[in-house]
């Protein structure tokens, strides 16, 4: 049944997170700051993890034993050697940041506090949009009590599709998501030993053991549960499961060598705003609907290539590092002037393409929706993006991307609404 969708829907959805995608950065990168020119080389090390722990554990510890009298997860030593030194903040949320990753986090030794604290899950909430959207776009996502169709008040129904949602969610965000973060920051651990010392793992914080473990167990948890919800949703093909194959090697060859995409500009970054729209979106609208349509997989892709504006923004901060590390990140390639220009141009161009073929199919009314929602976009582009992409990185997403996101769901909207007999 095709429902009346708005964004309420976000209320409806909201009580978890989605990603497939490979990490991103958290702002942990101070900018500008001068780079070691020493190589700090991972090391077996027999000391205790912390001492709330009585058997040697063998972890990677970055500096000399000498160097480290304090305990190993707030090393002075450490977080002098770091761009960006990780000050616990005093406003009180310095727990709440250890456990969703990030920077000005307090030191802990619960191992079960230090594995959330891999899985990054401040990196899961951007992508609740994406399993949102795909329900959107399905057009057969039913709320529990829709006050806007009466048609549309089946509580059962409802409830069974918001159970079905947030279990796509646990699949993205903990699971899929967890297994790419963790396994990133394990191929990164040489570059965090030198950027991000305090992290989990070049801290010792936690054994190469343990983080193998994760890996495996996120990664079996996810595939499992991706087969479940082709099971649950009738499938005769397992759509969901091939979804969450395919995110899983992208996250794979993103962070580990020989491919390591996230070594190449384009590659990597496209593979990253990729897995962040368009996988989720299609696991959202697989969960309730088809996918029996090419415009169900050229938009996704072509707000994918949004995405890439996003990942280079990411990168700007950490230009002395990957230059120095050997990533070949867009602002490597090109410079700062030029990748911010590559930023504007594939946010803005793209989403200018989507409101012209919304204005194709006959819905101008979401067509003028996104164009409003676009001109907030270029404005902060104007004003903060362009004369310094290095020092306005964060102000700017936080500023723009509101508008890009709820641009994504207006579109996923109409796809839902669209009556696609009436092109036959």
């Amino acid at each position: 049944m095709k429902v009346t969708f708005s964004v309420a829907i976000v209320g409806s959805l909201t009580s978890g997170s989605s990603a497939f995608a490979p990490t991103i950065s958290n702002g942990f990168i101070t900018r500008n700051s001068p780079t070691p020119t020493t190589s700090l080389n991972m090391r077996e090390n027999g000391r205790k993890r912390t001492s709330g722990y009585s058997k040697e554990t063998p972890t990677f510890f970055p500096f000399d034993e000498e160097d480290s009298t304090t305990d190993i997860t707030t090393s002075k030593t450490a977080l002098s050697l770091a761009k960006g030194p990780n000050d616990e903040v005093t406003d009180g949320s310095q727990d709440v940041r250890q456990l969703i990753g990030m920077k000005g986090a307090s030191g802990t030794t619960n191992i079960w506090k230090i594995r959330l604290q891999l899985t990054k899950p401040v990196t899961w909430i951007p992508l609740v949009w994406g399993v949102m959207c795909g329900a959107a776009a399905s057009g057969n996502y039913h709320w529990i009590w829709n006050p806007f169709d009466p048609n549309d008040r089946d509580v059962l129904l409802g409830l069974e599709d918001t159970a079905k949602g947030f279990t796509a969610m646990i699949l993205a965000g903990p699971l899929l998501t967890g297994f790419t973060q963790t396994i990133n920051d394990w191929y990164d651990r040489d570059i965090d030993a030198i950027n991000e010392p305090y992290r989990p793992i070049p801290s010792g914080a936690i054994s190469e053991g343990e983080v193998k473990f994760q890996i495996g167990a996120l990664l079996v948890g996810g595939l499992g549960l991706g087969y479940g919800l082709d099971v649950w949703a009738g499938h005769e093909f397992p759509v969901v499961l091939c979804l969450s194959i395919f995110g899983t090697i992208i996250s794979y060859i993103y962070s580990a060598p020989p491919l390591k995409l996230k070594q190449n500009g384009w590659a990597g970054s496209f593979a990253l705003g990729a897995s962040y729209i368009s996988l989720p979106w299609w696991c959202g609208q697989a969960v309730f609907g088809e996918l029996d349509r090419p415009v169900y997989w050229i938009l996704p892709i072509l707000y994918s290539i949004a995405g890439l504006g996003i990942a280079i923004v990411n990168d700007f901060k950490s230009i002395e590092g990957d230059r120095e590390m050997g990533l070949n990140s867009l602002p490597v390639a090109f410079g700062i002037d030029g990748a911010k220009y590559i930023c504007a141009g594939s946010v803005t161009l793209t989403q200018l393409g989507v409101a012209a073929y919304l204005f194709s199919i006959n819905e101008p009314t979401y067509a003028a929706v996104l164009l409003a929602l676009i001109l907030p976009q270029v404005y902060f582009q104007a004003t903060l993006l362009l004369p310094d992409p290095v020092a306005n990185d964060v102000k700017y997403q936080g500023s723009s991307q509101p508008f890009l996101v709820f641009g994504i769901l207006a579109t996923a909207l109409c796809v839902g609404h669209h009556d696609w007999g009436a092109l036959a």
